[in-house]
């Protein structure tokens, strides 16, 4: 499961309370932690703790039930929605967080796009009904109204803001009353009645309980029912009305999120229509969704998120890397949790594990036993913003070099170099989707490398790969409007200010072929070309 939401709707808060009250935390930490009090398992790195927002995408893995849950936590920012699309490629699930009291927001419709183009079951947590919030029905209305997809209330508010009680769960005909607990570290007091409980009224106030048993009635009579085929179809989406940060509504949440959940689902291949692996394949195969540098300071490790697609998983075993067609060991898999890590023995479909990262993999890379398979790339955003990145400081040369080889290794930005650029001493050019990236790179550089860094903006705004390579460059001649540079595998790639200068070196210079908005990961037989024509 991935959790999605726009900033400040509460995610990381929730995501804390899921592992709280799935035995995985005896104790919730705070997205900006009081003296004393514990950070959030999922916000790992410094600057998370500082800024009090994800800026990187995070796997915890726990069981529950008997259940193994792999909760996949997202960046919330929309400069930082790259890596939620990355992530929402391993993910079987999609939990959206709608903030009650603004209702649907830009990045929430974003976010459900790139659910439904990944083909994800979708359900809906609204959150902060222990603050002023919207008329629950009219947040209902919104949903079908703006995404087309029918909506379900599994439970159902018990009023909203400082008279939020609790909430009626539809499908058990349950009333969860909750008492707030201080801070809402541990989990909250509850008491459960049926709604015909003689106590009920004497718990609740006349015109809560009134409007309680109005709204069910009228829910009642709409019609409607839970029905599982219609929700792994995208065709509806179950939704929950609760408060992350009170406790109010997780467990109803999680049971019941257990109960309807689509499993490990069958992903298709990139190389024939139509042609899929199933997770019962007996071949093993996985594909590579995230890297991560640093996620251990002291050791600087460098991992490789892996989703395991289909078969078993076992440590030690030999795999094809179709890439580059070389056969790795994978010796040291790990079980994730937020910054903690335990070697693990044996994974099945629908797992994610972290593996030891050398510079093998490569975002999409696929990992297979027994007949060749690749399933298809994950792209790179196009990036809008550009900047040099410079070192003021001479005697930091190596940690310099170090630090940007490893976090532009992990894909916090994209890399771009002039021709004597980084290797040959000149400055990378970092590209970006948004302006925090850059602020994040440096921070990290400054934080884990003791570098300090300069920016300096770049007046472009469009990106173009070059599909015919570099023999693509010399047929076109000079290129006017635009800036040569090559990437991180020493393919070209020209920087236009405008979409305008495109247009117009594709009109009156056509011979320099096909220009690709993305850059995907090469093959082995392209590095070769691409070193070659250098």
């Amino acid at each position: 499961m991935t959790t999605l939401t726009p900033c400040n709707a509460g995610k990381t808060t929730l995501t804390e309370k899921l592992l709280l009250y799935g035995g995985a935390i005896h104790e919730a930490g705070e997205v900006r932690a009081r003296r004393g009090a514990k950070n959030a398992t999922s916000d790992w790195m410094a600057i998370e703790k500082e800024r009090g927002i994800s800026i990187s995408s995070t796997a915890m893995s726990f069981n529950y039930r008997g259940i193994t849950l792999n909760l996949l936590d997202t960046p919330g920012h929309a400069d930082f929605s790259e890596d939620t699309y990355r992530t929402l490629s391993a993910a079987d699930n999609a939990l959206m967080l709608i903030d009650g009291g603004k209702g649907l927001e830009p990045q929430t419709r974003k976010l459900f796009e790139v659910c439904r183009l990944n083909g994800l079951p979708i359900f809906t947590f609204i959150n902060k009904f222990d603050r002023p919030a919207l008329a629950p029905l009219d947040l209902l209305d919104e949903i079908e109204k703006e995404f087309g997809l029918a909506t379900y209330a599994c439970n159902w508010p018990v009023g909203a803001g400082d008279r939020f009680k609790g909430v009626y769960h539809r499908l058990t005909k349950t009333l969860y009353l909750f008492q707030k607990v201080a801070s809402g570290a541990k989990e909250a007091a509850v008491t459960q009645l049926q709604l015909d409980d003689p106590r009920v009224p004497q718990l609740l106030d006349a015109d809560l309980h009134e409007a309680l048993l109005e709204d069910i009635a009228l829910l009642d009579e709409l019609g409607g029912e839970l029905d599982m085929q219609a929700v792994w179809e995208q065709r509806l989406t179950p939704v929950f009305f609760g408060s992350a940060a009170n406790n109010f509504g997780v467990q109803v949440l999680l049971d019941t999120f257990l109960d309807c959940a689509a499993k490990p689902r069958a992903m298709p291949l990139a190389s024939t229509e139509g042609a899929s692996v199933a997770p019962t394949d007996p071949h093993f195969s996985g594909f590579v969704f995230k890297l991560q540098a640093n996620i251990d300071p002291r050791h600087r490790d460098k991992v490789a998120f892996l989703r395991v697609v289909s078969g078993e998983f076992r440590r030690g075993m030999k795999v094809f890397h179709p890439r580059t067609g070389r056969t790795l060991a994978l010796t040291r898999p790990q079980k994730m949790f937020g910054q903690e890590r335990e070697t693990t023995d044996v994974a099945y479909a629908g797992d994610v594990i972290g593996l030891n990262n050398p510079g093998a993999f490569a975002v999409g890379d696929t990992v297979c036993t027994g007949p060749s398979r690749q399933f298809p790339q994950i792209p790179s955003f196009s990036p809008e913003l550009f900047a040099t990145l410079r070192n003021p400081n001479t005697g930091k040369y190596k940690q310099f070099n170090k630090g940007v080889a490893e976090l532009l290794g992990e894909g916090a930005v994209q890399a771009l170099y002039t021709n004597d650029g980084f290797g040959g001493g000149g400055a990378p050019i970092l590209a970006a989707v948004g302006q925090l990236q850059f602020e994040v790179v440096q921070e990290r550089l400054r934080t884990e490398y003791g570098v300090e860094t300069v920016l300096d903006p770049l007046p472009f705004t469009v990106a173009r790969w070059v599909r015919g390579g570099w023999p693509a460059i010399q047929k076109a001649g000079r290129i006017f409007n635009s800036q040569v540079v090559k990437d991180g595998w020493g393919r070209p790639v020209l920087l236009f200010k405008n979409q305008w200068n495109v247009d117009t070196l594709l009109s009156e210079q056509p011979e320099i072929g096909e220009l690709s908005p993305i850059g995907m990961p090469p093959t082995a037989a392209e590095l070769a070309q691409a070193a070659a024509q250098r």
